[in-house]
């Protein structure tokens, strides 16, 4: 089945019966219980298919799980309460039985990258970050550094670098390592990360996939080989999505193709826009023709569909400027999130890497006058008319 299909359909018929409900309900329940002792005992044992415990499973949370596994070409699923939960559940099943080490792209996510300096490295994990979009460069990083995992983005934050996923994921096999790819960005419309050799591929599903601004969730999807142990970590842990972040997620899931090919749309109108534009210095965007990874974009991603997230600096700004630039929209939302049906403005310096110090932003080429714009599915005419008189007040 094609993606559009899958979203509307998978999940939803996970236990067939004399009447199938056209809306995966929520499931509250924390506890089941069963006639007999026996089968409860079978249930845990995982010798009978059952739920027992919502740490464990949960039905709302297994339709989801079946439905992100489908979507990403994955057969294993975990659906998390963020998705820097989700990121942190697959780098420690990617350093499970592997060495304590990590290479990591060296433009991503300011709390991805906190994630790592601050959590696993005094846990005593080694953390190198290279240029995952300079091939031999990571090579060279990896033979230094024998990782456990390779972390990298789809699209990276906030300055939309592509790296070839195939060809890193043929680096972390032969060095042994897991590659766990953030596919937020991209969201499996554009790139699914499993079918490209990745072993793990994380979602905010926050973002693109419920794609409301009404849910705070993760997921980890990944082949069966390493389904039981994500499973078995999930329960350890217990980064479980709550059943009423299940079902809003799914519901929003079901447009989400539909969602994602108008945002792509409207961001080529935006970029294109915004590239002429006198107070504009440089736009950061996908469908670039003279993007610096051109050539894997075109090949990786489906024609004509290039991602929806913009980077651009605004000529001669400041804080203040941009505090007042951002200030004067006046349909555009002023948040620190992305992928929902309305546009939406983000200020990196102040927001997303915040907790980089100015000299680490610095070194991955986020300046002052940098602000990320994530397009809705508005009118364009409208996005770009509050774009022109918020750019006007300057």
């Amino acid at each position: 089945m094609k993606i559009h299909t899958k979203a509307v359909h998978a999940g939803d018929r996970g236990k067939p019966g004399a009447q199938i409900p056209t809306a995966t309900p929520i499931h509250t329940a924390t506890s089941y219980f069963y006639e007999t002792m026996e089968q409860l005992d079978r249930v845990f044992a995982d010798e009978e298919k059952g739920y027992c415990y919502a740490r464990y499973d949960n039905p709302s949370a297994a339709a989801l799980e079946t439905l992100l596994a489908s979507l990403e070409g994955g057969d294993v699923a975990l659906a998390c309460a963020s998705g820097m939960a989700a990121l942190h559940t697959a780098i420690v099943a990617g350093l499970t039985d592997r060495r304590r080490s990590i290479v990591a792209a060296n433009a991503m996510y300011g709390a991805t990258v906190g994630l790592l300096m601050n959590v696993f490295e005094p846990s005593g994990v080694e953390v190198t970050f290279a240029d995952v979009c300079d091939l031999e460069a990571l090579r060279a990083a990896v033979a230094r550094a024998k990782p456990g995992c390779i972390v990298m983005e789809s699209i990276s934050n906030p300055l939309l670098r592509v790296g070839a996923v195939d060809a890193v994921a043929a680096i972390a096999a032969e060095a042994g390592a897991a590659l766990i790819v953030d596919n937020t960005f991209a969201s499996p419309l554009l790139l699914r990360p499993l079918e490209l050799g990745a072993m793990y591929s994380v979602h905010s599903v926050s973002k693109y996939l419920a794609g409301h601004g009404d849910v705070l969730g993760g997921a980890v999807m990944c082949k069966q080989e390493q389904g039981d142990a994500l499973r078995a970590l999930g329960r350890t842990i217990g980064p479980v999505l709550g059943p009423f972040e299940c079902y809003l997620t799914m519901r929003g899931i079901k447009t989400f193709p539909l969602r994602m090919e108008r945002q792509c749309a409207n961001a080529n109108l935006v970029a294109e826009r915004l590239a002429v534009h006198p107070r504009v210095e440089r736009v950061y965007f996908t469908g670039d023709a003279a993007h610096p990874d051109a050539e894997t974009i075109r090949r990786q991603f489906p024609a004509g569909q290039t991602g929806a997230m913009i980077g651009f600096e605004i000529r001669d700004a400041a804080r203040a400027e941009i505090f007042r630039f951002m200030d004067a929209l006046q349909m555009i939302v002023r948040s620190t999130s992305l992928g929902d049906v309305h546009t939406m403005m983000l200020y990196p310096t102040m927001s997303s890497h915040r907790e980089l110090s100015p000299k680490h932003r610095q070194r991955m080429g986020i300046r002052d006058n940098l602000v990320r714009l994530s397009v809705g599915i508005e009118a364009p005419e409208d996005i770009l008319a509050d774009l022109e008189q918020a750019l006007g007040s300057l």
